[in-house]
């Protein structure tokens, strides 16, 4: 007798139930086309070195593509050393409001939170 053994794959990233539902928010409100998805990367620049990039995009040849709370994301495959393990909320306080981004890969980040060094 085989024994099936069942693996959860895990995403590279995490989004917190706010932010899916504050990315669907802005999908409906802009309009987004069905063939879009979540973009989730790095870019040069920023007061640290490295900021967030995240947006609505089509896949492109270099990216990785995943699901998360029904939502199409993707990654550009060499992103995924910085991006390892992040997890992106959304916030809404007195004082904050906006995405935030939780990365273990960052030495440094800056006040605002939107940039980082590696």
């Amino acid at each position: 007798m085989t024994e099936t053994k069942e693996f959860e794959v895990k995403t590279p990233i995490t989004l917190t139930q706010g932010a899916v539902k504050q990315l669907k928010r802005i999908a409906i409100d802009q309009k987004v086309p069905e063939d879009h998805g979540v973009r989730v990367g790095v870019k040069g620049g920023g007061c640290s070195g490295f900021s967030y990039v995240l947006g609505f995009d089509v896949r492109k040849e270099k990216d990785d593509s995943f699901e998360i709370g029904g939502m199409k994301v993707f990654m550009e495959k060499a992103h995924a050393i910085y991006l390892l393990g992040i997890e992106i909320d959304w916030v809404e306080g007195l004082n904050n409001r906006g995405f935030s981004f939780n990365n273990p890969n960052a030495k440094e980040s800056c006040g605002c939170g939107t940039s980082f060094s590696a």
